[in-house]
């Protein structure tokens, strides 16, 4: 199967997860007794559900029968400026619900119907924006209280940044935060994120395109242009078979544990496999270019730094035979070139200044249910490994509190309209994202452990949902494990 496992895999043995069940009972807050259906509040006639805070755009769903529960959702990522290819224009309208920004409503009907009143906004400013968006949400938060009820119970959650910001808010907030889920969360946090990204831009540079500026971007067209440049050489490499090419596009790949499948190619073939190689490339680019401008510009400096990674930690024994396929002796001779090439180091204060920008630390004080593509080229799943790592050097209790859930896609689907679920970045079907909350309500108010019976449940058929699948570790930067 093309989305199978690549790496050694960071997951709960057998008598973990039973231990986890059994501190479930005995750690996790005692359940919200409250079973009111029908909650008084001050209607939308009599409160703007609608408007600015804090420089944020606001916006509160009602439904005509309250249950009491609030979802506070955070929006994903937004382009600080305007991007390749199209330039469209950046967003900037509230986000009560996912998609709801963009006219897309059936999530937030289905909630609404369910009796959930939904709030979210946008932030203060676009980019890598996590302090705004942990501002945004308290605010809202405190403005919900004041004007138009008291929750019974309040739920995080929020897409990609927003899974972030999710995470930030639960473990800063659990007097208040119910319950969380984090949807494709970038839930490493900004510098392993970030450090990935210039993984993938120094291959590029060390492979395809010498000369190309990594961090200290002068100018926004200057981000923009080197990621244009930069692009053209990987879509032409792809198919320069003889050249190498389409080898060295599988190696730089390989140094971000990029997915051989996404939501339009299902990496069921070669061709298919370098196809999502390059959209993962192409994607880190992003990240890596005018995505790393707005940081640095946020930070001061350059965050990210490959001066202590041994790249030839990157590749797995399967990753050596699909390149070496393509061009024999191929991942040798470019991981030599690799580490003749010329490292990058952080700022130091720019680097420790980030951890403001996104650090979850498994620091769980109530329920939280994340969920994650185990194909996503953008935000890989690797993340989920990273915070359970954090959350069981917490200790026990921080792990009966985290339940991790993956959808993983089919073995095969058209290039149009793509994989239905576990392919792509946040690619989750509808009937999965009101099940997470339905999961997340019945622990947090019924006290029922979200098991793989009762998930299964709540997601429906045609999730994707694999409770068994094996979430890999984060990529290896040297002899020893990568340590969070």
């Amino acid at each position: 199967m093309p989305c199978a496992p690549r790496r050694k895999a960071l997951v709960w043995s057998s008598a973990v997860v039973a231990a986890a069940l059994l501190l479930s009972a005995c750690t996790a807050p005692s359940p919200v007794a409250d079973t009111s259906t029908d909650v008084p509040f001050r209607s939308c006639s009599e409160v703007a559900c609608a408007g600015t805070l804090g420089g944020a755009r606001y916006e509160i769903l009602m439904p005509a029968t309250w249950n009491g529960t609030l979802l506070l959702y955070s929006h994903g990522y937004r382009n600080a400026q305007p991007i390749p290819p199209s330039f469209a224009p950046v967003q900037t309208s509230a986000e009560p619900a996912p998609g709801w920004g963009e006219g897309e409503r059936v999530v937030g009907d289905a909630l609404l119907a369910e009796g959930y009143a939904l709030a979210g906004s946008s932030y203060a400013s676009n980019g890598w924006a996590v302090e705004d968006g942990i501002a945004a949400g308290e605010q809202l938060v405190g403005f919900f209280r004041e004007n138009v009820a008291d929750p019974k119970r309040i739920y995080a959650w929020g897409d990609s940044l927003g899974g972030l910001i999710t995470a930030e808010l639960a473990e800063r907030h659990p007097d208040w935060v119910s319950g969380s889920a984090p949807l494709c969360g970038a839930l490493a946090g900004l510098v392993p994120n970030m450090d990935l990204a210039l993984d993938v831009a120094y291959g590029v540079r060390e492979l395809l395109v010498p000369g190309l500026k990594l961090t200290g971007f002068r100018s926004y067209e200057e981000s923009v242009s080197q990621f244009e440049v930069a692009a053209k050489k990987v879509v032409a490499a792809a198919s320069d078979v003889k050249g190498g090419g389409t080898a060295k596009v599988l190696v730089i790949a390989a140094l971000a544990d990029a997915p051989l499948a996404t939501k339009t190619y299902d990496g069921s073939s070669l061709q298919s496999q370098v196809k999502a190689s390059v959209e993962g490339i192409l994607t880190a680019l992003g990240f890596g270019t005018f995505g790393r401008y707005d940081i640095e510009k946020r930070l001061g400096g350059n965050p990210s730094s490959n001066t202590t990674t041994d790249y030839a930690y990157r590749f797995t024994e399967e990753d050596k035979r699909r390149i070496d396929s393509v061009t024999p002796g191929a991942t040798v001779k470019y991981v030599a070139r690799l580490a003749t090439g010329e490292p990058v180091a952080a700022d130091s204060a720019a680097r420790a200044k980030a951890k403001g920008l996104g650090d979850p630390q498994g620091a769980l004080g109530t329920p939280m249910v994340t969920l994650h593509t185990y194909a996503d080229p953008l935000v890989i799943v690797q993340n989920e490994s990273w915070y359970a790592s954090r959350a069981a050097a917490r200790g026990s209790d921080a792990v009966a509190r985290l339940v991790r859930l993956v959808t993983v896609p089919p073995r095969s689907f058209p290039e149009k309209p793509g994989a239905p679920y576990g392919a792509g970045h946040c690619n989750f079907t509808v009937s999965s994202r009101v099940g997470i909350i339905k999961v997340l309500d019945d622990w947090v108010r019924e006290g029922t452990y979200p098991g793989a019976v009762s998930v299964a449940e709540a997601f429906g058929a045609g999730s994707g949902l694999q409770p068994d699948v094996q979430v890999p570790a984060w990529p290896a930067g040297g002899p020893g494990p990568t340590s969070p």
